[in-house]
């Protein structure tokens, strides 16, 4: 009877190791296990295959027998007369011209540790634990909450029987649109005793109608009057965590000028260091003017003895 190529069915070269045998054969259960290709119609054939051979190259006698001899069964044996009480039965192998006794008892306490010759076979063609696939599942996010962590209750269907699943996620403070955490566990079960998989929440952070993030910065735009920005002034602007502080506009503020709080902003998720908030003078004109209004400012641009525009294009 031919047997094929058990080598070249584990992927390995003639004169692999034992060590060497062995990793392959893992890894071939894991990658062909029917439980783990349920589309895959020759899954079964291929993993039988694999067993086969590991049967084969897993065992040094059976592997020295089908290097020399092609089959894994050893030559021919015949059973010969017990030679005395007390010993068990007696068989001699043939080689050549000579016959060579030998006592069969003592053959499976040497190769197999006086185990059963079932129990031998049953324990070579054990089904190897097969972890659980991960599953991935994406959520949005307030603000806020990714800017100081907290708790988040994440709702999902793990399989298709329609029931909803409810776990309750920690946020990181700091994370940010494109984070990635990972519940240990939570995939879906492994096969043969394996753990089951992992599941990967990425993070959509949702826009504040306030704040902007830029790094671990906060930006908040605060509109100030032309007197405010003028003459200076003191104004109640919000923050993430420490709820309305008094911000003080200097005299002579322009629009888009940054005025630094410093560490108001976001905690850096490595360093922990906490960024800055930088507050964005926006000047806001008024858009309906009395007469008298308008001709106060027109007196007030007389006596003013800066051009906003002679440093920029003179």
């Amino acid at each position: 009877m031919s047997h094929p190529d058990y080598y070249k069915i584990l992927g390995v070269a003639r004169n692999a190791t034992q060590d060497e045998i062995r990793k392959a054969y893992k890894k071939l259960v894991v990658k062909l296990h029917p439980d783990a290709n349920t589309e895959d119609a020759s899954a079964d054939e291929k993993f039988k295959q694999v067993t086969d051979a590991w049967n084969v190259l897993g065992d040094e006698k059976k592997r020295a027998n089908y290097d020399q001899y092609g089959t894994p069964d050893a030559p021919q044996f015949q059973h010969g007369a017990s030679p005395g009480q007390g010993q068990g039965q007696r068989w001699t192998y043939s080689s050549g011209d000579s016959e060579v006794p030998f006592d069969l008892d003592d053959l499976f306490n040497r190769f197999r540790g006086g185990r059963p010759e079932a129990d031998f076979h049953s324990h070579q063609q054990r089904q190897w634990p097969v972890r659980g696939q991960d599953i991935r599942t994406e959520v949005s996010i307030p603000f806020t909450l990714a800017a100081e962590g907290g708790k988040y209750d994440l709702r999902f269907q793990r399989d298709n029987t329609g029931a909803v699943e409810t776990i309750t996620v920690t946020i990181p403070a700091g994370v940010d649109t494109g984070s990635v955490i990972r519940l240990a566990g939570q995939g879906t079960p492994g096969a043969n005793g394996g753990t089951a998989g992992d599941m990967l929440v990425a993070l959509t952070v949702l826009p504040h109608p306030w704040f902007r993030r830029q790094g671990n910065d906060i930006l908040l735009d605060v509109p100030l009057s032309l007197t405010e920005c003028a003459l200076g002034a003191k104004v109640d602007i919000p923050t993430i965590r420490d709820g309305t502080v008094t911000l003080t506009i200097p005299e002579g503020s322009s629009s888009g000028q940054r005025l630094r709080l410093r560490e108001k902003g976001i905690r850096d998720q490595r360093t922990g260091k906490i960024g800055d908030m930088f507050a964005v003078i926006k000047v806001v004109a008024p858009t309906q003017l009395s007469e008298s209004a308008k001709e106060l400012l027109r007196q007030l641009d007389q006596t003013a003895i800066q051009n906003p525009r002679q440093s920029i294009w003179n």
